[in-house]
């Protein structure tokens, strides 16, 4: 499954650092020509008295507009609440009126002077195939921090960690940790239930240039994920226990606190520096129509369900899932509809939507959002358009 470009016009994707969104990749379909420019939505043509409209230029994004009228760029949610037609903060046209200096609260008071147009909307919405209720839904997480720094990834295989956990406060083997008056050693194999607010000994200090206050993620490699359905190596899971905080430092040891801890921790765990990950945020609407499902041929080559947080499968909403597609085929935000594939000449069976949270290289991790009957690993993803 390969990225679509949008042929019409060069959108202003956001591409976001830490605390932003990452570019989608499925822009929306059938675009409109309002007044003299392109666009998926249908923006309003009056606006609440002493309303601050600006007008997107080519180039711009929530991000830096966000910057620019709020002075800081992560309030973006608060300018995509104020301007509700957008149905997806990904995509904004050039043309397009942006409300920046008012609050708006509903779309019907955006839109109060467009009633006269109101017949024109709706069949404009019944040919995008999109739910009426999305465009008045408020942007909202598609997950949690919980299912963002508690699940893990996929990855290639034995991926290099400078650090590993050598001993805690309350148990250790034998031996000298270097530099310090404390002891390790033995059989590193050995893992303790290790939770929050316990210490822990790491095998790396000042000499590796550790520093007091740094935040890790400590992670667990599991081993290989194998495709469901053709058997191969889709690649190799790491999953997250937690996060610690170094405390003081030694010549080549660490002592470090558990912060917070997802399950239980121990000796041969490994560390990597924490990077912080946003919760991707959507306008949900509801199921794709049960009537109407994907033509089979299109699920020939679509994403496939591979494995789930709890190595369940079985799934239903709230599960934690992984699929095999990576960054140059899906963005966190995107959302997919669930089918599973029927016996010949019958239509795919409609059975959920999932939303990705984050994504790899070559796999991502996606949360089910809603399920009609229960969810497999294996099960075939469809890209939901609007």
């Amino acid at each position: 499954m390969k990225p679509r470009k949008l042929a019409f016009l060069v959108l202003a994707a956001l591409i976001l650092g830490a605390g932003g969104l990452v570019a989608a990749d499925q822009p929306p379909g059938n675009l409109q020509l309002v007044g003299d420019h392109w666009t998926a939505w249908n923006p309003p043509t009056s606006f609440p008295d002493g309303a601050e409209v600006y007008i997107i230029q080519k180039g711009d994004t929530l991000w830096d507009l966000s910057s620019q009228y709020y002075g800081d760029p992560y309030l973006w949610p608060q300018l995509w609440e104020r301007n509700q037609y957008i149905m997806d903060a990904h995509w904004i046209y050039p043309g397009d009126p942006l409300v920046v200096g008012v609050e708006v609260t509903s779309i019907d008071e955006m839109a109060e002077s467009d009633s006269a147009d109101g017949d024109q909307t709706a069949d404009t919405d019944a040919d995008r195939g999109m739910a009426l209720d999305r465009s008045s839904s408020a942007p909202t997480a598609l997950g949690s921090e919980n299912d963002m720094y508690c699940s893990g990834f996929i990855g290639a295989k034995d991926l290099p960690f400078d650090f590993t956990v050598i001993g805690s406060e309350s148990a250790h083997t034998s031996g000298s940790i270097p530099g310090s008056h404390l002891t390790y050693g033995g059989d590193v194999s050995r893992i303790m239930n290790l939770a929050t607010s316990d210490v822990i000994y790491i095998d790396g200090g000042r000499d590796s240039g550790q520093m007091p206050g740094s935040i890790y993620t400590i992670l667990r490699p599991e081993g290989r994920v194998t495709h469901p359905v053709n058997s191969g190596t889709v690649g190799y899971f790491y999953r997250y226990l937690g996060r610690v905080r170094i405390l003081s430092v030694q010549d080549e040891s660490a002592i470090v606190e558990i912060i917070h801890a997802c399950s239980g921790i121990g000796i041969g765990d490994v560390l990597k520096p924490f990077e912080p990950e946003p919760v991707p945020l959507a306008r949900r609407s509801g199921l794709m129509g049960v009537n109407d499902p994907v033509a089979a041929e299109k699920l020939a080559d679509a994403p496939y369900i591979v494995k789930s947080n709890e190595d369940l499968f079985s799934l239903g909403q709230g599960h934690v899932v992984f699929i095999d597609r990576g960054a140059e085929d899906v963005a966190p935000g995107d959302l997919f509809t669930i089918y599973r594939e029927t016996p010949k000449g019958l239509p795919p069976l409609l059975v959920g939507e999932l939303a990705v949270l984050s994504v790899t290289e070559n796999a991502s991790m996606a949360k089910i959002l809603d399920s009609r009957y229960t969810v497999h690993v294996g099960d075939r993803l469809e890209p939901k358009t609007y």
